[in-house]
């Protein structure tokens, strides 16, 4: 991800095709360690294509990928029934401090 990230900001820069080495650049400016092996697959698989191209057709393909959109939309009602539920999980809280309370009695804590 960082080799296209890089890739992405010196196209944004101006470079229409950026090298291994403008790559390198960019990533040693800020202080990120270079895989040789995996900055040249990037770029292989990037080379001779336009940048735009590359965005689009990506997109494409997200656009096809399930993003929870229908999760959400039945979870708020859930969130909504939920508020009734409340009440038992706070005495169940309460009930849960005043067990705590009672291991103090056993004559010994482990931070004296």
């Amino acid at each position: 991800m960082r080799y296209v990230a890089a890739y992405l900001l010196a196209s944004l820069g101006g470079n229409e095709s950026p090298s291994e080495a403008d790559i390198k650049s960019i990533l040693s400016s800020v202080g990120v360690g270079v895989d040789d092996e995996k900055l040249a697959f990037v770029m292989a698989q990037l080379s001779g294509k336009d940048i735009n191209e590359v965005l689009a057709a990506g997109s494409e393909k997200l656009a096809s990928v399930p993003s929870g959109g229908g999760v959400a939309a039945s979870g708020g009602a859930g969130a909504a029934a939920g508020g009734a539920a409340d009440a038992p999980a706070e005495e169940a809280k309460k009930e849960e401090s005043e067990e705590e309370e009672s291991d103090d009695d056993m004559g010994f804590s482990l931070f004296d």
